[in-house]
């Protein structure tokens, strides 16, 4: 990270003030990061970060009152929301997928050890999606494990309504996402220019209602399954 950049401003949502603590502890000892504000359950997470406007918010999933899924749906619908980072002892498959759906740009297991945290607090901070190798896993494991025939269309057919709203090229685009591919290999792929994919990309955030591109590629996946 650009050392003459101002340190990334995090804010710490976890009902357990031990763990809000030693969080705190790790993220200031570095140069690039900082903690703004601490909050003990979502109710308050979402009035720090109103105040605080942080980059990114390390957030618990199970907190007593709102929960964690909750509370980031609330803070996506702000203007220039913070980027959120799960972190939770949970690491169901369903967990995983409800809160990348919620908008979690990243999902990481306590346990995870603190440089492995930190380097997920950082790749969030710059956009990019970060799961925990627990959680890759979860997923992967969600993708491709058995499913109710019932379920499996339902979600097919929710995904395919909202991608029929979409030109032939932003389905593309989408798929290329889903693919995992950066801008760059997208317009080589498509044979488009950067600018256009851009364009494209910012056209799915708005058709879709989504807020990141974890979320475009959960959808054409199971607009495919």
């Amino acid at each position: 990270m650009d050392s003459e950049r101002e340190p990334v401003r995090v804010v710490i949502v976890d009902d357990e003030q031990l763990v809000r603590m030693a969080l705190r502890l790790v993220i200031d000892g570095e140069p690039d990061l900082t903690v703004v504000a601490e909050a003990a359950d979502g109710d308050a997470a979402i009035t720090v970060v109103d105040e605080r406007r942080p980059d990114v918010v390390l957030m618990d999933v199970r907190m007593p009152g709102r929960d964690g899924l909750s509370t980031t749906r609330e803070l996506l619908t702000r203007p220039a929301p913070p980027r959120v980072l799960m972190l939770t002892t949970f690491d169901s498959a369903d967990l995983v997928l409800d809160a990348l759906r919620a908008g979690a740009l990243g999902f990481v297991l306590k346990d995870t050890p603190p440089p492995q945290i930190l380097d997920a607090v950082r790749t969030v901070a710059d956009g990019n999606p970060v799961l925990s190798p627990a959680a890759t896993a979860r997923v992967i494991a969600a993708a491709t494990g058995p499913q109710s025939a019932h379920a499996r269309s339902s979600s097919r057919e929710a995904a395919r309504k909202q991608l029929s709203a979409l030109t032939e090229r932003e389905l593309e685009t989408a798929r290329a996402i889903a693919d995992g591919l950066g801008n760059p290999e997208i317009a080589q792929r498509l044979r488009i220019g950067i600018a256009t994919v851009k364009a494209h990309t910012g056209n799915l955030f708005a058709k879709l209602a989504v807020e990141n591109r974890v979320q475009i590629a959960l959808l054409v996946r199971d607009a495919e399954e």
